[in-house]
């Protein structure tokens, strides 16, 4: 799995079709469903998919010990709390059964973090949310690239 990150409009999804060699298989993490996530090539607005994953339930597929991927079993993401564990654990959790089940995919996502913090409860979590999903796939990652103008700067 190889993960591109960078800020917004910093030129990602035209770095990661050039320098890994496709241009078709992309979905759009604004509107993909969740099935798509595992037969595409390359997902781009990653960080907009984590959003509808957490924000309203939609397509908050999780696997749990019971299900393995072929019967994944929806698991809502709960923030009613601000349990930051328990969203550690789900981040990691779908980190982990993304990786298993398309180990070849490239991951295009913004960088969140570095911005003002949101004024609203739901996107504060949602930007801890795709931050802590971003950085459990970039520790099972084979490759890590950051891009900045356009120019991609490999981390691992």
């Amino acid at each position: 799995m190889i993960l591109v990150t960078g800020g917004a409009f910093q030129g990602k999804l035209e770095f990661a079709q050039k320098t890994y060699g496709f241009t078709d298989g992309w979905i759009d993490g604004r509107n993909c469903g969740f099935a798509e996530i595992r037969e595409c090539r390359g997902i781009h607005h990653f960080h907009e998919y984590v959003r509808r994953m957490t924000g309203t339930g939609e397509n908050a597929f999780l696997p749990d010990e019971e299900n393995d991927a072929e019967t994944c079993a929806q698991v809502p993401w709960n923030f009613e709390n601000e349990d930051l564990t328990a969203l550690e654990n789900q981040a990691d959790l779908f980190a982990a059964w993304l990786i298993k089940e398309n180990p070849k995919l490239v991951i295009v996502s913004n960088e969140l973090g570095y911005g003002v913090v949101p004024m609203e409860k739901q996107d504060r979590l949602w930007r801890e949310a795709a931050g802590r999903i971003c950085t459990c796939l970039a520790a099972r990652a084979d490759e890590v690239v950051r891009v900045v103008c356009g120019i991609g700067m490999r981390l691992k």
